[in-house]
């Protein structure tokens, strides 16, 4: 013990702590106890007990002296503290007195047990009873032979203060936690996090799909050996397989690391039911493999504790999934209220109202309490979120935000669900420090997709863990086809046509929930007080000035001769005498004709009322004014009207050429200034290239992390990219896996200038290959023949791919934490899933669409591609017809001045891959058998929002994509005036530059484009049938001679088609109709 270092630092400014706090006691609430007492006396007899709770007397004199002394006594005064313990201890405690300490201290130290009794206890007892009312630990009791003094000596006393219970007042010292305990309290949840997903969950997981015959309790002991367990030679360390995931568990002190309480798992086969108090215990029974199961896991490092808890779920039904969602919903509702000035009972009875509005027979259900304060000891019940706590909330609080529903029934069986985290108070909202397994996706498993038979599915591909409600609020329906996780021992005998039948009926009930959801927002936001514009805005009027004054005309009009003047962007024309300036703007264009011996200029203005098209809507001052349409003048001299012609022409180009670049640069944003980080060396990725490249030679540069951005240094020297935290919207690392170049790309919220144009995304890359690398000068190579260079060869190929994959994540990473230290927004590196992504044409090339976490993106070559999803309206699946190779689809945005996105030519093999995809992120879709054109639907809706989700929004798509229940004749009642013909769709221009790659060739291409479908003769028939009847009728065309007639022998045989299909992926008879 003698080598025990105090941080008297820490010490002192704690104990100014609390003398601040008494001494304006009677300005706070929360130290009303205290307010009017002479003393506060802190009693610590010997160690309590293992398996008791940790003492608040214990946690306050850790948290002022660093560790815990028994049999120690410290009474604060107004003018000192005085400190009774042995002499052991007062050696250790001596280095307090050379702190600067907001009070003198002063020793009593006790005799050692062979040594003769000192009059320390006597004088302390003395320094105690000079005092009216002392505050301490009333309800606390202590054991040990000071203890045993102590008190025998107060009842022989003559005077005895009146003692008061200072337990509130302690509570509110140990609340609001400093930036040494928060990293103790951030470990913690770490570590109960880390262990939660990556072994309690796949192990939970492992027993439910083996069906696993193990009980709660042994469950719970196998997770409190994951830190160790044994002494001495069979002592056996923590299980670094799991904690090595997290990077910030590489320094722990694993022995200040346990379990606040041994881990609870529950299951309806527990004895003693579902109980989501901290008291629970995981009993002997065997774990059920169904129903609800309940995870509570609670760690402590260095005395600072963490919690968590999770539910589980087996073969949920509609009602628990909702009921699941509305606590994940509840949980980030929570969140906002809990910051500084917050009433605890305030946040309750909030909760409580959520839950009556959103399912109001639930109340009856809910906790009574949502949580309580937590650090050193687990429980603080002086912080408890209930319905009668007035107690106000502080920055820097840390709490056990429990929140639950208990006596639920269903299918016959009771249970509870529960939703725990570890959640720190701030200035505006709190934020969890636990996390993890928590979303749909995670917690629900599906042994049965549909109840009482057997199951069907397959073993569903996992897609990426997104975040929930991407598009919105989560949805429970969503995750049995998407999210949730299915199990492999009940799915190995499923049949694939039940599988494909269940997918789609499951998406159709969810993409009705998501339609609904779609239009009463689009109501919402578009109403009268819903912040619509209803596209009132429109364009501006402009005036346009020449000269200010006759004094500012040029002095070439002295003639009275048509002059352009440049340098003012205007034409004059002398007319009745008079030289009038026109400003370029206002003149539309200019025509030359030969009449005789004369050459006649025509200049016409823009004017009102012309039927041109794009121009029909351009502002006037004053429409019903009196406009000149055009001026003609006559001059037999060609040569000077070719001139004239010529200069005004290229006088308009230019002017709209400037006016289109400033229109394009409008958005461009000036960043702040890059603050160089000072003091070290910057974070570096050398050698790597960016695109846009950056003018003169391509060389490779470095990239650079500073205080409050990126900067990529080019070896040229003066050239530099600078990009802020402030402007990333989003951070993507693409592995060099099945692709050349290993990526970092950053999309912008704001373009930013490079060089000579305007960027919206940045990439750093370096090619995977190394063409650079020689292989010829190996000496090793003449020993070896055959394949042995070749394997070598792709092991070495391998192995730099794996070494550049591990460099750039790592740096992407290292951007994420910087970016989230220097904005305070949270940003993670969103990886592409290559598994789920699908061909398609954005642009002009086919390419690979991969979707992220959040995002659809193309990255590896520009022009870049990156959506994010949050901001798509809805997704327009187009050109879905029997028999056609490929499809379209257009995404709209919620921000309808924005042109829709159009990916074209998607193979028709990945249609229901891009469904399930689409509908688990929760975008709304449709599917129809044509093109639209999106130009004057887009501008029909913008004129007035609100009354096109009045009169049905999006249902003149066709309602949700993927249900086959959907009768034809409902599908066409639901069409509206913006489907468009054929011959319409043919003509009409593309309002997406993207769009015109597609001129209609794929449906032509693609034999019979449909009118198979509709043919009497080959109606009922599957492919192979019809197979079957055209080679029949080609033998018999053969052998009565006709065959020779036919130039297309070589193409495979199909049915014979009645009708050709059009270019826009119509037919006619009855393939025009909807399926």
């Amino acid at each position: 013990m003698s080598g025990i270092k105090l941080n008297a630092g820490l010490f002192s400014k704690r104990l100014g702590i609390v003398y601040n706090s008494w001494n304006n006691a009677h300005k706070e609430d929360d130290y009303a106890s205290i307010s009017e007492v002479g003393a506060l006396l802190l009693v610590a007899g010997d160690p309590a007990a293992e398996d008791e709770p940790l003492r608040k007397g214990t946690a306050l004199q850790t948290w002022l002296l660093g560790f815990e002394f028994p049999s120690t006594f410290l009474l604060f005064q107004k003018t000192q503290l005085s400190i009774l313990c042995s002499a052991s201890k007062a050696k250790i405690l001596s280095q307090l007195k050379n702190s600067d300490s907001p009070v003198p201290i002063e020793f009593y130290v006790q005799a050692k047990p062979k040594e003769p009794p000192t009059d320390a206890l006597p004088r302390f007892l003395q320094t105690y009873a000079s005092h009216d009312r002392v505050a301490t630990l009333v309800k606390e009791t202590h054991s040990g032979k000071l203890v045993d003094e102590w008190n025998k000596a107060v009842s022989d006393s003559e005077k005895k203060p009146t003692v008061i219970d200072m337990s509130p007042a302690v509570a509110s010292f140990l609340a609001v936690k400093d930036e040494e305990e928060l990293k103790c309290v951030r470990t913690a949840a770490n570590l109960t996090s880390t262990l939660l997903a990556h072994y309690v969950a796949p192990k939970l997981e492992t027993i439910l799909d083996r069906e696993a015959k193990i009980s709660h309790e042994a469950f719970a002991a196998q997770i409190e050996t994951r830190i160790g367990y044994g002494e001495g030679d069979k002592a056996k360390g923590p299980d670094m397989k799991i904690w090595s995931k997290s990077r910030s568990l590489n320094d722990i002190d694993w022995g200040s690391t346990e379990f606040c309480y041994p881990p609870v798992i529950q299951s309806q086969s527990t004895s003693s039911g579902y109980d989501i108090s901290p008291t629970a215990e995981s009993t002997q029974d065997d774990i059920s493999h169904k129903g609800v199961l309940l995870v509570a896991v609670g760690m402590r490092y260095k005395s600072y504790c963490a919690n968590l808890g999770r539910s589980f779920i087996v073969d949920p039904s509609k009602e628990q999934e909702n009921i699941y969602s509305l606590l994940v919903s509840l949980q980030a509702e929570v969140l906002l209220r809990l910051k500084d000035g917050a009433v605890a009972r305030e946040i309750y009875h909030h909760a409580l109202s959520v839950v009556k509005e959103k399912k109001p027979e639930l109340e009856a259900h809910f906790v009574k309490n949502i949580g309580h304060g937590t650090g050193m000891e687990f429980r603080d019940a002086s912080y408890v979120l209930s319905a009668k706590n007035a107690r106000r909330l502080r920055s820097g609080m840390v709490l056990n935000l429990v929140l639950g529903f208990t006596g639920l029934e269903g299918g016959g069986k009771r249970y509870a669900l529960q939703l725990i985290d570890t959640v720190l108070v701030g200035s505006d909202k709190a934020t969890c420090l636990t996390s993890g397994v928590k979303s749909t996706k995670e917690t629900m498993f599906f042994l049965n997709q549909d109840e009482g038979e057997p199951s069907s599915k397959a073993p569903a591909k996992k897609p990426p863990a997104a975040k929930s409600g991407i598009n919105g609020n989560a949805s429970p329906t969503k995750n049995k086809t998407a999210g949730g996780k299915v199990l492999r021992n009940k799915t190995r005998s499923a049949a694939q046509e039940e599988l494909v039948q269940s997918m789609a009926a499951k998406i159709a009930d969810h993409q009705r929930e998501l339609h609904t959801r779609l239009h009463d927002e689009g109501l919402a936001r578009f109403s009268e007080g819903g912040g619509g514009t209803g596209g009132k805005e429109g364009k501006g009027w402009r005036r346009f000035q020449s000269y200010k004054g006759e004094a500012a005309l040029p002095r070439e009009v002295e003639s009275l001769r048509i002059f352009v003047d440049r340098k003012s962007q205007t034409v004059v024309l002398p007319i009745h005498g008079f030289a009038v300036p026109f400003h370029i703007n206002t003149i539309k264009n200019v025509s030359k004709s030969e009449e005789a011996d004369f050459t006649l200029l025509r200049v016409n203005f823009q004017t009102p009322g012309q039927l041109a098209g794009r121009k029909e809507d351009t502002p006037f001052e004053d429409p019903d004014a009196t406009f000149i349409r055009s001026v003609t003048y006559r001059s037999p001299d060609a040569n000077r009207f070719d001139s004239i012609s010529k200069q005004i022409t290229d006088l308009k180009k230019e002017v709209n050429k400037r006016e289109q670049q400033k229109k394009e640069m409008a958005d461009v944003i000036e960043q702040d200034t890059l603050v160089e980080i000072k003091g070290r060396r910057p974070t570096k990725l050398p050698e790597v290239f960016v695109r846009p490249a950056l003018d003169g030679k391509r060389l490779p540069g470095e990239v650079e992390i500073h205080q409050n951005g990126l900067r990529y240094q080019s070896p040229m020297g003066s050239q530099k990219i600078d990009i802020l935290f402030s402007n990333v919207k989003h951070l993507f690392f693409q592995p060099c896996d099945h692709e050349l170049l290993v990526i970092i790309h950053i999309h912008l919220k704001a373009p930013i200038m490079i060089g000579k144009k305007k960027a919206h995304d940045v990439q750093f890359y370096r090619e995977a290959s190394d063409v650079q690398f020689d292989e010829t000068g190996n000496r090793k190579r003449k020993y070896r023949y055959g394949d042995e260079d070749e394997l070598e060869l792709e092991q070495q190929e391998r192995k730099r791919r794996q070494m550049l994959n591990k460099e750039f994540k790592l740096f992407s990473e290292k951007i994420a934490e910087a970016a989230t230290a220097s904005t305070g927004d949270s940003l993670e590196p969103d990886i592409p899933f290559r598994e789920l992504s699908f061909e398609g044409v954005p642009f002009r090339t086919n390419v690979r669409l991969q979707p992220t976490t959040e995002c659809l993106v193309h990255l590896s070559d520009p022009p870049f591609l990156v959506v994010t999803l949050s901001d798509i309206e809805i997704a327009s699946l187009e050109r879905v017809q029997f028999g056609l190779k490929q499809f379209d689809m257009v995404l709209i945005f919620k921000d309808f001045t924005k042109t829709p996105l159009h990916i074209n030519s998607i193979p028709s093999a990945q249609l229901d891959d891009v469904k399930n995809w689409l509908d688990s992120v929760d975008i709304p879709l449709s599917e129809g058998p044509v093109n639209l054109n999106w130009g004057p639907i887009m501008k029909t809706i913008n004129e007035d929002p609100y009354e096109f989700f009045q009169q049905g929004g999006w249902s003149f798509l066709g309602g949700a994509g993927g249900g086959e229940e959907s009768d034809a004749d409902d599908a066409s009642d639901s069409e509206s005036e913006f489907e468009a013909e054929s011959d319409e769709v043919e003509s009409s221009e593309s309002t997406q530059e993207a769009s015109d790659y597609f001129d209609g060739s794929d449906a032509s291409d693609d034999e019979g484009s449909g009118s198979d479908f509709g043919s009497d003769a080959s109606e009922g028939d599957d492919w192979d049938e019809l197979e079957r009847k055209a080679a029949k009728d080609d033998k018999k065309r053969t052998e009565t001679g006709r065959g020779h007639d036919s130039d297309d022998s070589d193409r495979p045989k199909r049915a014979p088609a009645k009708s050709k299909g059009k270019p826009n992926g119509k037919a006619s008879g009855k393939a025009n109709g909807r399926r």
